[in-house]
C-alpha cells in the first residue's frame, strides 16, 4: 500500500527525511482492527517524527500520521490516537507508556491503519471524513485545554498564542462555542484576520499590550510566547501548555508564578469520553474545522513543507 513514512531521520533538514512510497498493508491483532483510511491529517508531531524526535532508529520505517477517519466494515469510524499499553486502565493520556500511532505502532498517513478496537469512535453523518480526521490531535487537545483544563467559565476571556496552528486554531473557534471572550496573537494581518473569521473577538501582535488581564492563555508556542503569556495573565489565572513548538525551555520567572499565584497546567490530547464531549458540542453549536488544504497522498510534501514554513491556516488533510 502506499504510504508516507520516514526511513532514517534527518534532524537537520528533516523534510528530506520524508518517503512517499509502498509499505506493507497491515495485520489486525487480537482486539484491534484495520481501518481504510479515508483521510488523515498533518500535525507537528508529524515533522518531529522526520527529524527523529521520539521516533528511534530501530523502530523505522515508520508510517506518520496520528489522526484518520476511514471505515471498518463499511462502519464509518475515527480514529483516537491514544494508544494504552497493555493492562492500562482509566486515562490513557496519563498512562507513562502510553504512545501515539506513528511512535509504537504503524502511524496513519497511508491506504490502511490497524488501530484497537476501543480506539474507533463511530463518525456521525454530519461530519465529513475530512472533518473528522482534524480532530483527534488537535480539536481534542484543543477541547480538553479549554473545558477540563482552563478553569473557565462563560464569558470568562482566554488568549490564545500563535491562533494560525492546528491546536490554537482549533481553540478559537471551541473557546467561542463555549461562550469565552477569545483573545488571540498572530504574525501577519492574513493570520489575524483569519482568526476574527474563526470567532475570535480580538486579534493583537505577537507581544502586544492587551487592553486587559485574562484568565487564561492557550499556550502552544513556547519560548517566543511564554513571558507575554505570564505578564497577560490576571493574578490567580491560569496558563494552559500542551506544546513548544519555537523551543521547549523559556525563562521560568518563577517569581511572578508564585507572586501572581499563577497555575501552570500542562495538557495532552484527551480521553475517549472527551472525544464525545467534542462531538456533542460540535452538532450543537454547528462548528466544524477549518481546513488549509486537501492533498492527495502522493502531494504530501507539500503540506509538510507548507507546516515547516508557517504558510498554513487549519488543518492540512491528506487522502490516501
Amino acid at each position: 500500500m502506499l504510504a508516507a513514512h520516514v526511513t532514517a531521520a534527518d534532524p537537520h533538514h528533516p523534510l528530506t527525511a520524508l518517503r512517499i512510497g509502498e509499505r506493507p498493508e497491515p495485520d489486525a491483532a487480537d482486539g484491534w482492527a484495520v481501518v481504510r483510511v479515508e483521510a488523515a491529517t498533518l500535525n507537528r508531531h508529524d515533522l518531529w517524527s522526520l527529524a527523529g524526535v521520539g521516533l528511534p532508529a530501530e523502530r523505522m520505517p515508520m508510517i506518520l500520521g496520528t489522526d484518520a477517519a476511514g471505515t471498518v466494515d463499511g462502519r464509518p469510524v475515527i480514529v483516537h490516537a491514544v494508544i494504552a499499553s497493555p493492562g492500562w486502565s482509566g486515562d490513557a493520556t496519563l498512562d507513562p507508556k502510553r504512545t501515539l500511532l506513528s511512535e509504537l505502532h504503524q502511524g496513519t498517513m497511508a491506504e490502511f491503519v490497524a488501530v484497537p478496537r476501543a480506539n474507533l469512535i463511530d463518525r456521525p453523518g454530519w461530519l465529513s471524513a475530512e472533518q473528522a480526521a482534524c480532530l483527534p490531535t488537535a480539536w481534542l487537545t484543543a477541547y480538553r485545554m479549554l473545558t477540563r483544563d482552563s478553569g473557565l467559565s462563560a464569558g470568562d476571556t482566554v488568549l490564545i498564542q500563535g491562533a494560525s496552528g492546528g491546536v490554537a486554531s482549533a481553540a478559537t473557534t471551541l473557546g467561542s462555542a463555549l461562550g469565552f471572550r477569545v483573545w488571540v496573537t498572530g504574525r501577519t494581518e492574513a493570520k489575524r484576520t483569519a482568526a476574527l473569521g474563526r470567532g475570535a473577538d480580538a486579534a493583537f501582535e505577537p507581544g502586544a499590550r492587551l487592553p486587559e488581564r485574562v484568565d487564561a492563555v492557550i499556550e502552544t508556542v513556547g519560548e517566543a510566547t511564554w513571558a507575554h503569556s505570564l505578564r497577560s495573565l490576571r493574578p490567580g489565572g491560569t496558563i494552559v501548555c500542551a506544546g513548544a513548538t519555537s523551543g521547549p525551555n523559556p525563562p521560568a520567572e518563577l517569581n511572578r508564578v508564585f507572586f501572581q499565584q499563577l497555575r501552570v497546567i500542562g495538557s495532552t490530547m484527551g480521553t475517549v469520553a472527551e472525544f464525545h464531549g467534542l462531538l456533542e458540542l460540535m452538532e450543537r453549536t454547528g462548528v466544524r474545522p477549518g481546513i488549509d488544504r486537501v492533498l492527495d497522498l502522493p502531494d504530501a510534501a507539500e503540506g509538510f513543507r507548507a507546516m515547516a514554513e508557517g504558510t498554513l491556516d487549519g488543518k492540512i488533510v491528506i487522502k490516501p
